[in-house]
């Protein structure tokens, strides 16, 4: 699994190897990732099952399952080459690791406003941002993310019928939201959810430590006067 990108501008630009997308060791991140995000969508939705704001409705296409796979990889992969591998990354290097979070943090919740996001929805994202650019500190590579994001974006819309920001999904099982929309999400769905928001906060904070205990992050550039 080795994604090309154009490294000749990279080289020319930035002069520096092109890492982020380097196909050695690809395929166990990407099965971490991947795990990880199915992980992070159950511990969601298992809460909301047993209370009665998502309930299976009935089966719809199994082919669904295989639909919903090129949209969905192609918004992981696009996101996350821009926030994390070009956005956080440049400004990383410029401000240091904690001003580079916020700053990717608010670029990847802007990228989300144009939809009817509620505030729960807003904090939902900013705390999964912040998981995402954990997980790429933690290799310097953008197999993890983005295989969190894609598992997480696939299995609510190709499996569970669950709106994805806001976007109406029709996956394998004809699901619905009910009840209450700091609960259920609503129409934005479940990443407009309470449930989501602690798992995402969880997520984020341990994978946040385990950067931290690691030597991940980078402090801030004195610059000399």
């Amino acid at each position: 699994m080795n994604f090309k990108i154009p490294e000749n501008h990279v080289s020319r630009f930035e002069r520096r190897a092109v890492t982020e997308l380097g196909g050695s060791g690809a395929p166990t991140e990407w099965a971490a990732g991947a795990g990880l995000g199915v992980l992070l969508g159950l511990l969601t939705l298992a809460p909301l099952c047993a209370l009665g704001a998502y309930r299976v409705e009935g089966m719809g296409d199994g082919f669904r399952l295989l639909t919903h796979i090129p949209e969905m990889l192609l918004v992981s992969v696009l996101e996350e080459l821009l926030i994390r591998a070009v956005m956080f990354r440049i400004a990383e290097q410029a401000w240091g690791s904690r001003r580079a979070l916020v700053f990717s943090t608010v670029l990847f919740v802007a990228a989300h406003l144009p939809g009817e996001i509620s505030l729960m929805g807003v904090l939902v994202t900013a705390a999964a941002s912040l998981a995402f650019t954990a997980a790429y500190q933690l290799s310097r590579r953008l197999w993890l993310p983005m295989s969190m994001h894609f598992e997480w974006n696939y299995l609510f819309s190709a499996v569970f019928s669950v709106p994805v920001s806001g976007h109406e999904s029709n996956g394998w099982l004809r699901g619905s939201l009910s009840g209450a929309e700091w609960l259920s999400g609503a129409a934005y769905g479940v990443e407009a959810s309470a449930m989501a928001l602690v798992v995402w906060v969880m997520a984020g904070a341990l994978l946040l430590r385990r950067v931290h205990s690691r030597g991940g992050f980078i402090p801030r550039l004195q610059r000399s006067t």
